[in-house]
């Protein structure tokens, strides 16, 4: 066989790019969920790719491309066989090889985020390589391998049924046999909105997958040198973004519509909806089709979303069913209808069409069915899902000994003394007046007889800086701010999250201590209330409390004398 090396290059930096996905899919995933699984979270992504690696090529890629028959390939571990009839023209096979195994790692990706939050890390890395071993491989053996799908014609060029159409049906079963986490739902069914704590890390997964989707569809083509190969990578590139971008639009502008306000979460899933819908058709679509594709999935991925949410009360913290599944399935039969030779849109007849649609029920089939017997094995046996302490304590400590991601932003919960310390005594040989010079202040006359007045004034973090500028102009110098969550009791306008209204959420906010001698509190009230009012819910409260004294520690210094002398450095 002569290799090409401008086809080689293609093919390995398509499985650069697709294998980069795994970054996004865990930035995405981790922004998504709560922040007290985040480790867990980051580890499964990892392991995605590390297990599905080995599985792929002790038994997954012999089965998927190995032919023995219509229905499945045949074992070949470590893949010592020749596969020169499936081999791109002048692709090595090892090359070939990796660009398949990052395609196999999206696949059981897609599963992950669904389950994210409630799954024992044991019983996720079986099921993990179960997906593989065998799922993805046999239903991929259909499609891509010479199976009996592909003898009939159906067309999925870079995977939206193989690789995410498998990883969503598995992710449905799953997350329904999980059930939904602690809190997701009331006593009567409702579902509550359960924000992500990182919308930034979910958009850079995005922008990553968004990116990479570059070489998942367009280095699928896996030949750059002819023109007809050159001619159908831009076509592929500019469909891609199409959708993407166009899915974007459409569901931006629904959810402005349906909700009062642009909903963030579902503008950025509606990206990856695109970009899944045009993956089987972005070769064979013009780029109006790759818009009809955008428009379609970026109403599907709201309606589909709500659907799972309030109807089939399926959670999936990352809407990975509906932007992998749903969208995946859609984007496959639609290429049916509008693949410019012969899309029934353009006269090609049902023939096509049909294939297509029933291409996606049976891989959904068999997804659905062989998953559920992994699940239920899984469950009857080690089990399936962490327990009630673990959920609500999260993942990262129970799963992995990990106090948190963000470790400084964890409280300390226990104090360990560290014995090669020497502690330094209070009192020494040299006098404080000595060592720190010292200004004395008289004390002032107090307007309140003595009296000291603590302040705590919980705020949006928007309005600190009026705030700060209020307390200036009436003499307020001293301030101890903090970053606090909280919530309040009042029934104000409804906002939402992902189409589901957010009830007694924590939402962060500033939490600024005043204490005050010669400023009097109404004062301070008025100044506050000036900063701080809008006249919608959430504005803050304010809290007055006596305080019995005052001590600088520096000084030794008490009452009115420590409150309002100098403090320098």
């Amino acid at each position: 066989m002569e290799f090409s090396s401008v086809n080689t290059i293609w093919v390995l930096l398509g499985a650069a790019l697709v294998f980069f996905m795994q970054a996004g899919f865990a930035m995405c995933e981790a922004g998504f969920t709560r922040a007290k699984n985040t480790g867990n979270i980051l580890m499964k992504n990892l392991m995605d790719f590390c297990i599905g690696t080995p599985c792929f090529w002790l038994v997954g890629f012999g089965l998927m491309f190995g032919y023995s028959n219509a229905i499945f390939g045949k074992l070949d571990p470590l893949i010592m066989g020749e596969y020169a009839s499936v081999l791109p023209a002048g692709v090595p096979k090892w090359a070939y090889v990796i660009f398949q195994t990052v395609f196999c790692a999206t696949s059981a990706t897609i599963v992950s985020g669904s389950m994210a939050e409630r799954t024992k890390f044991s019983a996720y890395c079986i099921y993990s390589a179960c997906i593989s071993l065998f799922i993805y491989p046999i239903s991929g053996h259909w499609i891509w391998g010479g199976g009996w799908l592909s003898q009939l014609g159906f067309h999925d060029f870079a995977g939206s049924t193989a690789v995410h159409m498998v990883g969503g049906v598995c992710a449905a079963i799953g997350a329904s046999m999980l059930g939904p986490r602690i809190g997701k739902y009331d006593k009567n069914g409702k579902p509550r909105a359960i924000l992500g704590h990182n919308l930034s890390i979910a958009a850079l997964g995005v922008f990553i997958l968004w990116f990479c989707w570059f070489g998942f569809n367009g280095c699928s083509t896996v030949a750059m040198d002819s023109d007809e190969a050159v001619v159908s990578a831009g076509l592929v590139f500019f469909n891609t973004n199409m959708a993407a971008a166009i899915a974007c639009v459409t569901t931006l502008i629904f959810t402005w519509i349906r909700y009062g306000k642009p909903d963030v979460s579902m503008t950025f899933n509606a990206a990856l909806a695109g970009l899944v819908g045009i993956t089987a058709g972005c070769d064979v679509v013009s780029p109006v089709g790759a818009a009809v594709i955008g428009i379609v999935c970026g109403l599907l991925i709201v309606l589909s979303v709500e659907f799972f949410d309030k109807i089939a009360k399926i959670d999936d913290p990352v809407g990975a069913i509906s932007v992998h599944g749903v969208c995946g399935a859609t984007g496959t039969i639609l290429t049916g209808l509008l693949a410019t030779d012969g899309g029934l849109l353009y006269g090609g007849g049902f023939k096509f069409f049909g294939v297509q649609i029933l291409g996606v029920v049976t891989v959904a089939a068999y997804a659905a069915v062989i998953i559920f017997i992994v699940f239920t094995v899984i469950k009857k046996t080690i089990g399936l899902r962490c327990s009630a302490e673990d959920e609500i304590e999260g993942l990262d400590i129970s799963e992995h000994g990990l106090a948190s991601a963000y470790a400084d932003w964890v409280p300390a919960t226990s104090m360990t003394i560290d014995d090669t310390y020497e502690a330094v005594p209070i009192t020494g040989t040299t006098p404080v007046e000595k060592a720190v010079p010292v200004v004395k202040e008289s004390k002032p006359e107090h307007a309140d007889g003595g009296k000291y007045t603590k302040i705590t004034i919980v705020c949006n973090q928007s309005k600190f800086e009026a705030l700060k500028a209020q307390m200036s102009q009436i003499g307020v110098t001293g301030m101890t701010v903090t970053q606090v969550m909280g919530c309040g009791v009042q029934k104000g306008k409804t906002e939402y999250y992902r189409g589901v209204p957010l009830n007694m959420n924590l939402l962060p906010k500033l939490q600024v201590d005043i204490v005050v001698s010669t400023v009097p509190p109404a004062s301070v009230i008025a100044a506050a209330k000036s900063a701080l009012y809008t006249g919608h819910p959430g504005d803050g409260k304010i809290f007055l409390y006596d305080v019995e004294d005052v001590v600088r520690i520096r000084t030794g210094e008490t009452g009115i004398a420590a409150l309002t002398g100098p403090d320098e450095e």
